[in-house]
Formats: C-alpha cells, structure tokens, sequence
C-alpha cells in the first residue's frame, strides 16, 4: 500500500451535528449513547460494556488505511451521539479516490428520528461528491433489514442491486454465514437531486422541533 492509497478525512462539521476523527477519548460518550441502543437485529451495535473494544477495533481499522471512523457528536450541546465511518476505499492507478462506502453507523435512541443522521450524511456525501470528487458513494445493508433500506431510501441514494450471499453476516447469532446485502449508490449524477432531499428532511425535521 502506497500512502497514496491510506484513506484520511478532516473533521466534518454542520449546524446540527459535527463528525469527529473517533479516539479513544470517546468512549465515555459512546458508552452512555449505546445505553439502549442495541444490539441490533443485523448489524454491530456495541453495548456500553463492549464500546472500548469497539472502539478500539475501529481504531485498529482506520490503522489500515482502509477505513476513516467518526464519532457523531451533537452540534449545540457536545453529547455524543454515536459512531459511523467511510470505509471500502477504492483507487485508481495513479492515486485517485473514485469510490468510498458510508457505514457502521449507529446512534443513541434518542437521535434517532431526527435531524441527526440526514444531517450527517449530508455532510459525509458532500465531503466525498464534492470535497474528494468520487464517482461513487455506496450504502449497503443486510438485505433483510427493512429499516435501515427505508432509511438509506429516505437519502435518495438509489437501490442498485441485492447482492446474494455477498459478505459476512453481521447479525448475531450467525456468525461463519454469509448475507445478502442491499447496494445503494450515489454518483456525481444523482447528487443534486440526493443534497435537496437531505436538505429537505434536515429543514423539516429542525421545523418540527
């Protein structure tokens, strides 16, 4: 790996909420926002008991070059609120970033349903379309998981394809099977059209308080 190809992202802040390069000094944050979080039906949500080693395998990946992680963390109030990360970077030969993922996100129960995650997609879409110049952005989930298709629905970001028995599971319990798993993408195309929607649901939901 060339350094060329080792992903790195600034910090990425809006007026709801602002993504911080995750240390080690969040986890006290993660912990009270995973209270009740989780676990998840198909997907890694840690318990406040797991968050250090949670945190610590993200930081273990982002040593890779391989994956970027945030900590969510409230705009006004400095609570964090939860994780999420850019991770499956891919290179052209001469260096160029043309495609990332957006994932591994989660968030307290109490962000949910609101401003929060439009607000942060919005952000880490416009840094990689717009800040790094992608082609692609991808989102993808468990197959089965109708809320989170609903939610990366709501984006705008358009199903692609399932994917059959494409990666690990995730879910608990299963692990050592494999999943299908639902692709969603965004390209420089569908951007305008993703930014006003997101916009959109940010305005709505700071109207509805």
């Amino acid at each position: 790996m060339t350094t060329s190809h080792v992903l790195t992202a600034p910090p990425l802040e809006g007026d709801v909420v602002r993504l911080e390069p995750l240390r080690a000094s969040h986890v006290p944050g993660l912990r009270q926002a995973a209270d009740g979080a989780g676990p998840g039906a198909w997907a890694t949500v840690p318990t406040p008991e797991e968050v250090e080693a949670y945190v610590e395998h993200s930081l273990g990946r982002r040593a890779t070059g391989c994956y970027w992680p945030y900590a969510q963390v409230d705009a006004a109030t400095g609570r964090v609120l939860g994780h999420t990360a850019y991770l499956t970077p891919r290179w052209m030969p001469d260096g160029r970033l043309f495609a990332v993922e957006v994932g591994s996100t989660w968030l307290a129960p109490a962000a949910r349903g609101t401003a929060v995650n439009p607000a942060a997609k919005l952000l880490l879409m416009t840094q990689a379309l717009e800040g790094w110049g992608v082609d692609r952005l991808d989102i993808k989930t468990d197959a089965r998981n109708e809320v989170a298709r609903r939610a990366i629905a709501a984006t705008g970001a358009c199903l692609e394809a399932v994917l059959h028995a494409w990666q690990p599971s995730l879910a608990p319990g299963e692990q050592g099977r494999v999943r299908d798993t639902a692709m969603y993408y965004v390209t420089p195309a569908t951007w305008p059209r993703v930014r006003a929607r997101l916009e959109e649901r940010v305005a709505r939901h700071l109207a509805a308080g």
